[in-house]
């Protein structure tokens, strides 16, 4: 068996099974109910789907060999694998405002973040993922494509589909320029903006016990924060060239399956509530069976 498909296989089951397993573990304890770990329930959703968009079709790709597809098929691809990123793009951002209200308005956190404000910002970030998603597809779908074209990377990307064009991309070029820059920019702003308050106020806090305590509730979001964009910026702002094929193949892999299972692994292991959630569960979950 190809040995990358099992590596491919392995990273895909790790991802499905910790994703399903913090959203569970967040839908199913009272004590998580509050609007971080809706969030965090959001995004293990989005990692899910983010992950599945392109790691079966890796899969089918590398164990029956025909690396074949349909010019439909791949733009339908594109479409879902640009929702769900344009949304995880959005959602960080929503996090972002969760925790510099949690740090910098701790009295008024309950009213300002209530349950119909934490829904709306979700919503949103679904939405407006899929509102600029369909307009990418909408200006790809003028694009007629050469028919023996090959595209050197493990799925469909919109670089790699301009790349096999026989029709003027500048329009394309343009719009992908000017949405993705004004997207990209807002979405930039609203995620690392707040974390300038929220450090000015860390620093005043007297106690180094309430500033580790305070950082801490930090340190997980800015890393998948760090590590979405780094993979993100190195894939559309590096020029696809000869010479740098095998490292954006590399990085496109990074982000479609590496990220989405790193995701889950830092919040886990670096959240003490959401450890405890899962002891509580394996307790239940033996009662139950010594009851049988």
């Amino acid at each position: 068996m190809n040995g990358l498909f099992v590596v491919f296989l392995l990273i895909y089951l790790m991802t499905l099974i910790t994703n399903l397993l913090i959203f569970f573990l967040i839908l199913t304890d009272y004590n998580l109910h509050n609007p971080m770990y809706f969030f965090l329930a959001n995004l293990a959703f989005l990692d899910m789907s983010y992950s599945s968009v392109t790691a079966p079709r890796m899969l089918f790709d590398l164990v029956t060999k025909t690396r074949s597809i349909s010019i439909p098929a791949c733009i339908a691809q594109v479409f879902f694998y640009l929702f769900f990123a344009c949304s995880e793009i959005l959602l960080l951002s929503a996090m972002s405002y969760d925790r510099y209200i949690a740090i910098c308005h701790p009295l008024h956190y309950k009213i300002i973040m209530s349950w119909r404000v934490c829904t709306r910002l979700a919503s949103l970030s679904w939405f407006a993922g899929w509102s600029l998603s369909l307009v990418y597809i909408l200006f790809l779908l003028r694009l007629s494509f050469c028919r023996t074209s090959s595209i050197h990377n493990f799925f469909c990307d919109l670089p790699y589909l301009f790349q096999i064009t026989c029709t003027d991309t500048f329009i394309n070029m343009m719009v992908v320029f000017v949405v993705g820059c004004g997207f990209g920019l807002g979405a930039f702003l609203f995620t690392f903006l707040p974390y300038v308050y929220i450090f000015s106020t860390i620093l005043r806090i007297r106690s180094k016990t309430g500033k580790r305590k305070a950082f801490s509730t930090c340190t997980s979001h800015l890393t998948v924060v760090f590590i979405f964009y780094g993979s993100f910026i190195f894939i559309y702002l590096v020029p696809t060239s000869s010479d740098m094929v095998n490292l954006n193949k590399l990085f496109s892999v990074i982000s479609a399956l590496i990220n989405p299972l790193l995701n889950p692994l830092i919040y886990s292991l670096r959240n003490k509530d959401l450890m405890e959630a899962l002891l509580r569960s394996y307790y239940h979950l033996r009662l139950i069976q010594a009851s049988f």
